[in-house]
């Protein structure tokens, strides 16, 4: 670990030198600019530049964030998770421990009442913003973080019980495997082929049309998905420690 972080300091540190004096020119830095506002449309798809550099200019970076997401999930999942299998003692009752033995909200009306109202227009809201994230400021990770409060608030005002009815965790984890996969995929052909990306037949730079944005849009999705399920894991491996139901 110390060489690995003496050679990492070394290559930033010759990165370093290589920059600019303070208030000089960059060239490069200009081109690189000029090069995502003129032909950012064309060859992403994305009216909105923003969107364009995240998930195609710089999509390895993105790719990379969604796997820091991934793995803090699966590190939550390792360390607070309960079932048989993982008891301290011998002596532990499974039940005892899995029970909640914190405030149950889902029986305050108030909250009941505020979730039924703020829980629908949030989801819809979160929607709204993963699918314009091509036109217009938002995308994968505003949109799932929307969604994922949402969730978190659903589980809050309603209970674990009515939650797992349509989303538990386990469900929640498929989905984010799911969708980091597919981003994987797609992006990682478009590494190995040369920036040749795969033709996904979606209209490309439609101001105002949802369905545009060629590939963008769908990995907008994929990053949503993964955003908000992770959001939610967090919340319910913290709340109840278990996978939803028996574990």
């Amino acid at each position: 670990a110390v060489a690995s972080c003496i050679a990492l300091i070394g290559v930033l540190l010759y990165v370093v030198s290589m920059l600019p004096s303070y208030g000089a020119e960059n060239p490069w830095a200009v081109d690189v600019i000029r090069r995502y506002v003129e032909k950012g449309i064309q060859e992403t798809g994305a009216v909105n530049i923003v969107s364009g550099m995240i998930l195609d200019y710089r999509a390895f970076d993105t790719l990379g964030e969604s796997h820091v997401l991934f793995t803090a999930l699966i590190c939550v999942t390792v360390l607070l998770r309960i079932d048989r299998k993982n008891m301290r003692t011998d002596y532990e009752d499974y039940y005892t421990v899995r029970r909640d033995v914190y405030f149950d909200l889902s029986k305050d009306q108030i909250i009941r009442f505020a979730g039924a109202v703020l829980v629908p227009c949030i989801l819809l809201f979160g929607i709204y913003i993963l699918l314009n994230g091509q036109n217009s400021p938002g995308g994968g990770f505003s949109g799932g973080a929307v969604i994922g409060a949402g969730l978190i608030l659903c589980s809050a005002a309603y209970g674990f019980e009515t939650t797992d009815r349509f989303f538990t965790l386990k469900l929640s984890n498929i989905i984010t495997f799911v969708s980091l996969g597919f981003y994987a995929f797609g992006k990682g052909y478009v590494f190995f082929m040369g920036a040749n990306g795969l033709d996904s037949h979606i209209p490309k730079g439609t101001p105002g049309a949802i369905f545009s944005g060629g590939l963008i849009l769908p990995l907008d999705v994929a990053v949503g998905c993964v955003v908000g399920c992770t959001m939610f894991g967090f919340y319910s491996m913290f709340r109840r420690g278990s996978i939803g139901g028996e574990s």
